[in-house]
Parts: structure tokens; C-alpha cells; sequence
């Protein structure tokens, strides 16, 4: 399906040829769109149930996308979000991709103490890995943070959850 709609969109932020040997067991999530009056972790936890489903359904057993941090502030709590989890979510050499579009990490503040995004840390949660350094999307103004999910990652307790 991605063939036909042109392509995955991290492949646009990504060098995903690493990930080749996945391709065929694998989705990608993309950007959702909450209306503000039903954003909660419940309106989320659908999704994702959802998501698991679709995945199951079709054999698939990987997920990745994009993981978007603001960079109001010019990109330094990007970039200390991105060098906090490097040391502790980094997923395997193998899997590991280059951004198209790198953001400057070495020329922003790297060592602020900062909390991860809710979305990511729910990610985390989950057995989720960062890929690899953040791209910059100028169209959203964003860092992006490639993240893979694997189901044989998922924590019993989500396995049960999203998948009984």
C-alpha cells in the first residue's frame, strides 16, 4: 500500500534502507489529528488498540514513524531530548537510519534536563527504540525522532491490553 500512495513519509526525513529486511512485516504510523475536546490517553489507547489490530489482522510485526518534537524554543529541548534518549532507547547498529535533513544537534543545547513529549514516552513505554538522530521538518517546524516498535518488544501487560 505504501507503494501506491508514493512511498512511506519517513522515508522523506529518512534513509530507511536498514530497515529493508523488515519491509514486508511492516506499518507505519503517521500523523493523527485529535479533536482538542477528546485528547486524552483514552483517545489514544483506541488508536493504538486499533493499530494493533490492523496489525495482527495482517501479519505485520513492526511499526515505525516519525516522533515530533516542538522546536519553539530554536531546538535545544529537541536536541536534549534526542541526547537523553540516545543513551537509553537507541535501537541496534542495524537498524539505525540517517536523517535527510539533520537538525543541528552540535549547535544546540544538548544537556538541558527535559522531559520526552507524553506521545514519545508513551512510545517508550512500549518497547519502542529511537532509530537515530532527529531530521528538522521546516514545514511543521518540528524535530523528528525515527522510532520503531517491534510486537516481540511490547511488555506483556500492553500485549494483553491491546491484543486480547
Amino acid at each position: 500500500a505504501a507503494t501506491r500512495a508514493g512511498g512511506l513519509y519517513s522515508e522523506t526525513e529518512f534513509d530507511l534502507t536498514r530497515l529493508q529486511p523488515l519491509r514486508g512485516q511492516m506499518v507505519e504510523l503517521g500523523r493523527s489529528c485529535i479533536h482538542a475536546d477528546h485528547r486524552s490517553s483514552g483517545a489514544i489507547m483506541v488508536l493504538w488498540g486499533a493499530l494493533a489490530e490492523f496489525m495482527l489482522r495482517n501479519g505485520l510485526d513492526t511499526m515505525i514513524g516519525c516522533a515530533s518534537v516542538n522546536m519553539r524554543d530554536g531546538g535545544h529541548y529537541a536536541a536534549s531530548v534526542w541526547k537523553q534518549l540516545e543513551r537509553s532507547h537507541l535501537a541496534a547498529p542495524q537498524w539505525q537510519v540517517q536523517p535527510r535533513l539533520a537538525l543541528p544537534v552540535a549547535d544546540l543545547r544538548q544537556d538541558i534536563q527535559v522531559e520526552p513529549p507524553p506521545l514519545i514516552k508513551g512510545y517508550l513505554r512500549c518497547g519502542a527504540r529511537i532509530l537515530g538522530a532527529p531530521a528538522w521538518d521546516p514545514d511543521f517546524n518540528t524535530a523528528d525522532l525515527p522510532m520503531m516498535m517491534q510486537i516481540a518488544d511490547l511488555p506483556d501487560r500492553y500485549k494483553r491490553h491491546f491484543m486480547a
